[in-house]
C-alpha cells in the first residue's frame, strides 16, 4: 500500500517511563495504573494513548464517509473509545479489548448507524483490530 504519512515515537522505561514522538510534539510521562500494580502517579499509559488515537481516527473516518454522502458531522460529535487490557485465556500474555461509542447530535440514529458502520470499514485502527495486521519487529 502507498504510505501517505509516517511518524515515529519511542518509549523508555516501559509502562513507567517516558514517551515522545520524534518531532517532540508528543511528550508524556508514562505511569502504571493502580489496577495494574502501579502507584497512581500522575501520567498516562498505553491504553489511554490508544483510546485517544482510536477515537480521533474513527471520528476522522466518520467525517470522510459522511462527506462522501453529503452529510455534515456536527462540531460537537464525539467518539469515545473504551480500552481494556488483561491476561489472555491461553496464558501466553495480554490481550486488548476495545469498544467505541459515537455521539453526533442532530443526526438521525439510523443514518448515524449506517455512517458508523461505513467508518468502521474505513478507519485504519478498526481495520487493524479486526484483521491479522502484520507488525514487523526488528532489533538494532
Amino acid at each position: 500500500m502507498p504510505i501517505l504519512y509516517t511518524t515515529k515515537a519511542s518509549a523508555t522505561g516501559g509502562r513507567a517511563g517516558h514517551g515522545a514522538s520524534e518531532d517532540g510534539v508528543l511528550d508524556v510521562t508514562l505511569t502504571v495504573p493502580k489496577e495494574l500494580g502501579g502507584d497512581g502517579a500522575r501520567g498516562t499509559n498505553p491504553e489511554q494513548l490508544f483510546a485517544t488515537g482510536y477515537s480521533a481516527c474513527f471520528l476522522g473516518a466518520l467525517k470522510v464517509v459522511a462527506g462522501k454522502e453529503k452529510v455534515k458531522i456536527p462540531d460537537d460529535a464525539k467518539v469515545t473509545a473504551t480500552v481494556g487490557v488483561g491476561p489472555r485465556e491461553d496464558g501466553g500474555g495480554f490481550g486488548i479489548e476495545v469498544s467505541l461509542s459515537v455521539s453526533a447530535p442532530g443526526i438521525d440514529k439510523a443514518q448515524l448507524e449506517d455512517l458508523v458502520a461505513k467508518a468502521h470499514i474505513v478507519c485504519p485502527y478498526s481495520h487493524a483490530m479486526r484483521t491479522s495486521t502484520e507488525v514487523q519487529v526488528s532489533v538494532e
